[in-house]
């Protein structure tokens, strides 16, 4: 499925280099009795207090020989990637990363998801909030030294739009005019991108939508170098340039050498001056994290967080740590086909009667909390006025008799001759390692027997989206804006796919859905959400499961990295330095 904001499908990359897209949370197979980490608490913790944001390192005079020489050069770790260096075409999440120094967008998000301008020096809606006007920086230019104009920029939107584009960008989401007409043939450029200026671009929208700010402001492909053998209809010729990328961000493409690293040179005609530091790499080199840290071949790397891998980070003493929450969230789906999640009674008590906070206190060691709604508490968007559904047995039990489940003779409830018999899929992961024993546990004692089955990652999404499942857990990609998280809620667009409901349906919702993409005022739609959250909390898509911390480690001397829980670490780039 196509994203509606390019830079999405990677941004969970950028901030913890770790695997992109809807990821299922993991689980073993189905255990009779409780696995030790699910039945034991974590042993006494000896991590010192460590507080979100960057927790300074100790003791520089420890840092290993090799990073203490590095001068000019950061180096992050980073998981293999494909070789597509083009933000608008690659389909490996990691390539994101690759381009996300290459490439700067218009528009850009701050730390809670609001928009910042970036090649953009400003922007103004129109009254009627249809049409955008950007106004681009003075003197821009591409890391070869050619200006960047608004040809550059209505070159990419169009590029966009053509029949032949399979990227993973659906520009179709903002709604520019002409658009469709320009995709089917039937206009030769599109009637709603006007070129005011070399530094000016006005873009008109047939309808209303808070993403379209994002989605018309993004990264900048240069038309001299992508577009000069273009023809409608014939994107082929660029499969040429994807190992080649050329643009306008904080560093400019070196070389790939796969199997071991992206290498790239400060860009000396960054809109915002040269960086300081003059070498960036990406290390894909497969190893042991920690131990990359503890020689210096790196500076930065991702964790699992745990109590754990924080000790270790803080006796090095040499390494900042970062620490934030997510905007991402994790969730089991229901299966809306299945007849017996059509009541939402049943739906409530599958949440009351899951002890969510201990199967994350169990996993995350206090790293992570219970979500109550499909949004992040670092958004703008966020509220917590909504039903915290606390782990309630006996209000779990209440419900399910109230919609007619009844025990049967062997415990297991039963309505309609059918007993209460559910099918959870997942593939193996450390969070479902602690769930499945507890939720066999705990829907065991409200009489619902619980079925779980491992397998691949491939073989779930398969099953889930022909609907061949009760429920399954997934995690969200990190999120941008709200209507990310819930656009899958819709009657109309949520039905199939991994994310799908298969079959949820609440007008209320889908009137809701609508209302906050229909304005551009920020107060006003976080009101929309704050009414959205209320009602998917009475009548829940999914259970809900958790938010949870991004660990990352980076070597002292290096100063100005603060991880962004929308971008990572490529908002940094351009201002770090080496002490």
């Amino acid at each position: 499925m196509k994203k509606s904001f390019s830079r999405l499908f990677t941004s969970f990359l950028l901030g913890a280099l770790l695997v992109t897209g809807c990821s299922s949370e993991g689980a073993s197979p189905a255990a009779t009795t409780p696995t030790p980490a699910a039945a034991e608490a974590p042993a006494p913790s000896k991590v010192q207090d460590i507080k979100d944001g960057v927790n300074p390192a100790t003791d520089l005079s420890r840092l290993p020989e090799a990073a203490a020489k590095r001068t000019d050069t950061f180096i992050a770790g980073l998981t293999e990637p494909g070789g597509v260096f083009n933000p608008f075409f690659y389909h490996n999440g990691y390539d994101g990363n690759v381009t996300s120094a290459i490439f700067e967008p218009l528009v850009d998000v701050d730390e809670t998801g609001k928009p910042v301008p970036k090649l953009a020096e400003k922007w103004d809606v129109s009254p009627d909030q249809l049409t955008y006007t950007f106004h681009l920086r003075p003197n821009l230019k591409f890391s070869d030294g050619s200006p960047l104009t608004a040809e550059d920029v209505a070159f990419t939107l169009t590029i966009l739009h053509d029949k032949a584009y399979d990227g993973e960008t659906d520009i179709f989401v903002a709604g520019i005019k002409g658009g469709r007409a320009y995709k089917e043939g039937k206009a030769a450029s599109i009637e709603g991108i006007k070129v005011i200026d070399p530094q000016t671009i006005q873009i008109t929208t047939e309808k209303v939508n808070a993403k379209a700010l994002l989605l018309l402001g993004g990264q900048v492909l240069s038309k001299a170098y992508y577009g000069k053998n273009y023809t409608p209809g014939n994107l082929e010729y660029l499969r040429t340039l994807h190992g080649k990328p050329l643009g306008a961000g904080p560093y400019k493409f070196e070389a790939y050498i796969p199997g071991q690293e992206v290498r790239y040179l400060a860009n000396e005609h960054y809109y915002a001056g040269k960086p300081k530091i003059e070498h960036f790499i990406y290390k894909t080199t497969e190893g042991d994290a920690l131990q990359f840290i503890q020689t210096g071949e790196m500076d930065y790397n991702s964790f699992t967080v745990n109590q754990d891998n924080i000790e270790q980070l803080q006796e090095l003493g040499y390494v900042n740590i970062n620490l934030y929450t997510s905007s991402a969230y994790s969730y089991i789906k229901f299966n809306h086909a299945r007849p017996f999640f059509l009541d939402k009674r049943v739906r409530q008590a599958f949440i009351y009667g899951l002890d969510r906070q201990k199967i994350l206190d169990l996993t995350y060691q206090g790293y992570a909390q219970v979500a109550n709604a499909p949004i992040s508490p670092v958004s703008w968007a966020y509220t917590d006025e909504v039903n915290p559904y606390p782990y309630d047995p006996e209000k779990a039990k209440q419900l399910l008799d109230e919609a007619g489940w009844k025990p049967g003779a062997d415990g297991i409830r039963e309505k309609d001759g059918q007993k209460l018999v559910v099918h959870y899929y997942t593939s193996k992961g450390k969070l479902s390692d602690v769930l499945i024993p507890i939720a066999k546990e705990n829907y065991k004692e409200l009489g619902i027997q619980f079925e779980a089955e491992m397998m691949d990652f491939n073989a779930l999404l398969a099953r889930t989206e022909k609907g061949d499942h009760d429920l399954a857990s997934f995690s969200t990609p990190m999120l941008v804006d709200p209507s990310d998280g819930v656009e899958v809620f819709s009657t109309k667009n949520g039905q199939s796919g991994a994310s799908g409901t298969n079959g949820y349906s609440n007008a209320k919702v889908d009137e809701l859905l609508e209302a906050g993409l229909a304005t551009l005022d920020i107060d006003k739609r976080k009101e929309v959400y704050k009414q959205l959250y209320k009602e998917l909390s009475e009548d829940p898509p999914y259970i809900f499961l958790g938010y949870r911390k991004i660990l990352s480690a980076h070597n002292g001397k290096i100063k100005g990295l603060e991880p962004n829980p929308f971008t990572g670490i490529s908002t940094s780039l351009p201002g770090l330095s080496i002490e």
